[in-house]
């Protein structure tokens, strides 16, 4: 128990807790949108988006997330756009940009100085790569999801389950998919530092996925979604502070574990009736 009230005594600790919780809720909470509109991947594609983005700002020399955010929201745009106006579906259009964006990345770090650290802790993540500035302004864009998300609540609510229907009464259904898109953007580029590029696509699928074992109503899995989202964040960073482990890959396990519970608790359900 000592040790483990120690952990609040390291100022990285804090800061990753802070952040990662605040992140863990965003995700938790768009994820429940994104599975339902068949767009579950959109933060891995918007994740390796980030990763070029992030890699061209180190060899620029110029402050990564702020250069990664308008970005990633521009390839959020652009993917909720093609697939909606073009024979190219979602999974498609979004493998694509998987694909591309990380040989862009790849490509930019082998011409400028390699795979250095600050590259390594984007694609994999670390809780020592957050800085006192990233967390400040990591909570600041955290808050902005969650309002935002908040305030706009009822017509996500609509536009996810009936798209043509909420255009038919007069909801701008353009307007609250490109809400959406940003606010996934941002949820992207603050949770890959602590998270990594090949692993913040998990916060927005595990909970969502593990709720909806339990859970039918969209009120009811977005607000298990963000407990379990929360849980397995303290449950997973706080493995790795005791046992050295990767901090996203202990968040990851978490989340599995999780959802192989409640995917059980599932199946014994069924079974009884």
């Amino acid at each position: 128990m000592d040790k483990l009230l120690d952990m609040f005594n390291y100022g990285f600790m804090v800061r990753a807790i802070i952040v990662g919780s605040l992140v863990s809720l965003c995700a938790s909470l768009l994820g429940v949108t994104m599975v339902l509109k068949r767009f579950s991947m959109i933060g891995d594609g918007l994740s390796h988006v980030g990763f070029a983005a992030l890699a061209a700002a180190a060899a620029a020399g110029v402050a990564p997330i702020k250069f990664a955010i308008p970005i990633c929201i521009v390839a959020a745009f652009l993917i909720l756009r093609i697939s909606n106006n073009s024979k190219i579906k979602g999974d498609q259009i979004i493998a694509i940009v998987c694909s591309g964006a990380l040989a862009i990345g790849v490509m930019i770090v082998s011409m400028s100085k390699g795979m250095n650290t600050d590259v390594n802790n984007y694609m994999f993540g670390s809780i020592l790569a957050l800085s006192r500035d990233d967390t400040i302004l990591c909570i600041v864009l955290s808050a902005v999801v969650l309002v935002t998300f908040a305030v706009f609540f009822n017509k996500i609510f609509a536009v996810t389950f009936d798209e043509n229907f909420s255009r038919a009464t007069g909801v701008k259904a353009g307007f609250y998919n490109g809400i959406l898109a940003v606010l996934t953007a941002l949820t992207v580029v603050v949770g890959m530092k602590m998270m990594g590029a090949l692993l913040i696509s998990s916060l927005i699928i595990f909970p969502c996925l593990s709720s909806m074992r339990i859970c039918k109503k969209y009120k009811k899995v977005v607000l298990l979604s963000a407990i379990i989202s929360i849980v397995c964040f303290m449950a997973g960073i706080t493995v790795s502070f005791l046992k050295s482990t990767p901090a996203g890959a202990s968040v990851v396990c978490a989340n599995i574990i999780v959802f192989a519970v409640f995917s059980g608790i599932s199946a014994l359900k069924k079974i009884r009736k």
